[in-house]
């Protein structure tokens, strides 16, 4: 079988790969891309980031609605059924798919679709199925393969009750109940879209309190908001056993409790996709959970061969695998990644009402002995707040006492993931530049969420006396 030679493959079209793809491919390298899937984009397009913001945002769209005092004075509350939301999402991601297929053609990137396994360390061999196998060599290899849900052995995930966040896009009916074992960034997005569905919802959490890594005030918040909703949140519980049934699940804990719903979703962990790629020949071991240890140029123990993104695990992010994709691509190409520019990632959860965050959380302050004060601004307060309805949630900024400078922005509410940006914006200047004053000495547009900077940063300065 006669090879087909190029300057870097890259494993995976999902952020990461993409990422890098388009880098190397601007770079002048000859680049080609193995997707296993039958279309680009990924997990974050398929299953994971853009099915289920889509599905979040057409659930919050409908809760506004019933909640409208307006609209009440015309018309009776509307329900949609899971289905109908889930098709919703169908269409931005077949939108994704031709916008991300387009990159690929206009930079003469191919595609070629298949499993890849490696057969040495300048060898990989792409099986596509019925017998069919490409070979491709290159000077350099990165594996953005992403991960997958992770699966006990001991779960029946074939039973159709129980279900992980990938096998639940697939669900055709709208269940009663729904128990969601594991209340990370997925499973506390999944409670909030179940939620304002109308079913009942379980939230187990192995853990003491929701998102431990947010600020604190925040995860309050959003166990408060949560609860107000209707959501029953169980803390430090761990499941014993699963039990399917005709007519439900039935989830065994170890503390003794017994927790029935209609349908079990599973978001307790993910598995990096490393398996059959022949890795381990090569001198690179996967640990337990399938994720490959890099170094801060993001290589494997096989300088040429990079990793980046989920299946290089935290942060575990759409937007950080990006980045990570084009500091690996920088690598290749001059000897060099931007590192700088992973310092203070956002990071973007999008429950009923969405979180967004950066830099420094009040416990880690504490812990480091840094003085700092905290600046506040309620949406409840907010003009735009109030003309939209979206008056949940705050703006938190934490700054330096002395120096004033920006250590950590939170946001809780309508907006977060957009309006953290500007605050990010300011951290990311070095010296005088990164300073609280910069929010109330700026003109903001009157009315827009984007004012809640002034109002907190003149509600933290008025603290300092």
């Amino acid at each position: 079988m006669k090879p087909s030679f190029f300057d870097t493959v890259v494993i995976g079209s999902g952020p990461g790969g993409e990422g890098a793809a388009m880098k190397l491919a601007k770079e002048g390298q000859r680049v080609a891309v193995v997707e296993r899937y039958v279309e680009v984009g990924g997990g974050a397009t398929h299953w994971g980031t853009i099915p289920s913001k889509a599905l979040r945002h057409n659930v919050k769209r409908m809760m506004e609605f019933n909640t409208s005092p307006l609209f009440r004075e015309v018309t009776e509350p509307r329900r949609l059924s899971f289905p109908q939301v889930l098709r919703s999402a169908q269409s931005v991601i077949q939108s994704q798919v031709g916008i991300r297929s387009s990159y690929y053609s206009r930079n003469d990137v191919p595609v070629v679709q298949g499993q890849a396994r490696f057969l040495d360390a300048n060898t990989l061999e792409v099986e596509a199925g019925r017998g069919r196998k490409r070979l491709l060599k290159a000077d350099h290899f990165l594996i953005a393969t992403g991960s997958r849900p992770y699966r006990p052995e001991d779960v029946d995930f074939n039973h159709p009750r129980v279900r992980d966040a990938d096998t639940i896009l697939t669900l055709d009916y709208t269940p009663r109940s729904i128990t969601i074992y594991g209340a990370g960034v997925v499973g506390s997005e999944y409670a909030s879209i179940f939620r304002g569905l109308g079913v009942k919802v379980d939230l187990v959490n192995t853990r003491d309190r929701l998102l431990s890594f947010l600020d604190d005030e925040i995860s309050d918040a959003l166990s408060y908001h949560l609860r107000e909703h209707g959501v029953l949140i169980r803390h430090n519980e761990a499941y014993e056993r699963v039990e399917p049934c005709a007519d439900g699940v039935i989830l065994h804990l170890a503390s003794g409790k017994r927790v029935k719903s209609d349908i079990l979703l599973w978001c307790n962990g993910r598995t990096g996709n490393t398996q059959d790629m022949g890795l381990e020949a090569l001198g690179i071991e996967p640990n337990s959970r399938g994720q490959i240890e890099v170094n801060a140029d993001y290589q494997t123990a096989v300088p040429h061969i990079y990793a980046v993104g989920d299946v290089i695990g935290y942060p575990s992010l759409a937007s950080a695998a990006y980045d990570q994709g084009r500091f690996a691509a920088s690598h290749i190409v001059h000897g060099e990644s931007e590192a700088r520019l992973r310092d203070d990632i956002p990071t973007g959860i999008y429950t009923i009402p969405e979180i967004s965050s950066v830099g420094k959380t009040e416990r880690e302050l504490t812990e480091a002995k840094v003085p700092y004060e905290v600046g506040h601004a309620f949406f409840k307060d907010i003009a735009r707040a109030q003309i939209s309805g979206q008056t949940v949630g705050m703006l938190k900024l934490l700054f330096h006492v002395e120096t004033l400078e920006i250590l950590g922005i939170h946001c809780f509410g309508d907006q977060a993931a957009e309006i953290v940006h500007i605050g990010q914006a300011i951290m990311a200047q070095k010296g005088d530049a990164n300073n609280l004053r910069y929010f109330f000495q700026t003109t903001f547009n009157y009315p827009t969420m984007a004012e809640a900077y002034r109002v907190a940063a003149l509600n933290g300065y008025n603290r300092l006396g």
